[in-house]
């Protein structure tokens, strides 16, 4: 135990004497937290909108005024003429652009369905995909009020008039939709990654360049206190990064926080023990401070991103990379953290993450130490 807390304090001075790279690993990660909660969004408001009413009917003037009252469209342009709308999203200035038919007004007079043309752009095809979708709930959404309006002037039932079949949607853990109750549960995973691995895989070879790697070989210190010693301080500063951002998280974000501490401590352990690891892994094999930067960033980095689930829903994927997903513990991590935070998620539905977990901290920790033993 001495040996252990003497090369975690010899590591921890190398950190606390080094201003930059306090700020690197404890404030770089709160930034990276506002850029990206603010950058990575779902959500789509104030789409760019034109209208081109060849109706001109009382009923078409509110439907265009039905869209400038919506959070989702920005109708900030009348068009005349088919040419002028290809113009519109050719520009960009537009993402969409919604076409009233002629006839619009008599055919809901009638108790017809009215004509609505959207033409969106799909260079974005997210933009395009929700605009598209919020339209024609808004058209539907209207075209039911004028029925209600009809029915009621000729004195029908409205509730008898309205039987039928029908849908009543609940959205769980997540009712107003928000993406920064998705996005930021994940960016703790991300960002501790970036952090632990990238700066941990370069331990080893500092030692190397700053000459005193050959003194640890020559040292009675086992591989196994080694690796213990030189991981501690970065799971202190790890840990220190999961409570600011998850702090963040629920005070200036909103999100809530509705499983178990205690859990939530044990998994961000076990976690932050896993990305050490690796960074030793990394920093074994390194001839130098470069090298063991890129391999962390490829290492790490990417994988994060791309197999976690933290973007892409991992049920979309090709089978080959579900079944490459099982080797990163990222995958777990993220599955913890959004339960916990969104779902609350008891000890029986997290349990298989966490002995997963708990099996990759202790092979990264026992192959960093062989792979030390091999080096030296």
């Amino acid at each position: 135990m001495r040996r252990t807390l003497a090369i975690a304090r010899k590591e921890l001075l190398h950190i606390v004497r080094d201003p930059r790279l306090l700020g690197v690993v404890l404030i770089m990660p709160v930034f990276q937290l506002f850029l990206y909660s603010y950058a990575l969004s779902f959500d789509v408001k104030h789409l760019p909108t034109a209208v081109l009413d060849l109706d001109h009917s009382t009923y078409s003037r509110q439907y265009v005024d039905a869209l400038h009252q919506s959070n989702y469209f920005t109708v900030n342009k009348t068009l005349g003429t088919y040419a002028e709308a290809d113009k519109a999203l050719e520009s960009g200035d537009d993402k969409v652009v919604v076409v009233v038919a002629n006839g619009f007004g008599t055919d809901l007079a009638a108790g017809r369905a009215g004509g609505v043309q959207v033409l969106v752009d799909g260079s974005d095809a997210n933009s395009a995909q929700l605009g598209s979708a919020y339209a024609s709930a808004l058209a539907r959404i209207f075209g039911g009020k004028i029925l209600v309006n009809q029915f009621e002037a000729k004195g029908f039932n409205v509730t008898a008039a309205s039987a039928g079949l029908s849908a009543n949607v609940r959205t769980w853990y997540n009712p107003e939709g928000k993406s920064a109750s998705y996005f930021v549960p994940g960016l703790i995973v991300v960002l501790v990654t970036m952090v632990t691995v990238i700066q941990t895989s370069t331990t080893l070879v500092r030692e190397k360049e700053n000459g005193t790697y050959e003194q640890l070989v020559v040292s009675p210190i086992r591989r196994l206190e080694l690796m213990v010693g030189k991981v501690a301080p970065w799971a202190l500063i790890g840990a220190l990064d999961i409570i600011l951002i998850a702090l963040i998280g629920v005070l200036a974000f909103g999100i809530p926080f509705r499983g178990s501490v205690l859990i939530f401590a044990i998994a961000s352990l076990l976690y932050v023990t896993c990305t050490l690891g690796l960074g030793l892994i990394v920093s074994a094999r390194a001839t130098s401070v470069d090298s063991a930067t890129q391999m962390a960033g490829l290492l790490s980095l990417l994988p994060t991103f791309m197999l976690s689930g933290y973007v892409f829903p991992l049920s979309s994927m090709p089978w080959v990379l579900q079944a490459i997903s099982y080797l990163y513990p990222a995958r777990y991590f993220m599955t913890i953290t959004r339960t916990i935070f969104l779902k609350g998620g008891s000890l029986a539905v997290l349990l298989p993450s966490l002995v997963a977990l708990a099996i990759f901290a202790s092979l990264t920790i026992v192959i960093a130490a062989l792979m030390y033993r091999e080096r030296a």
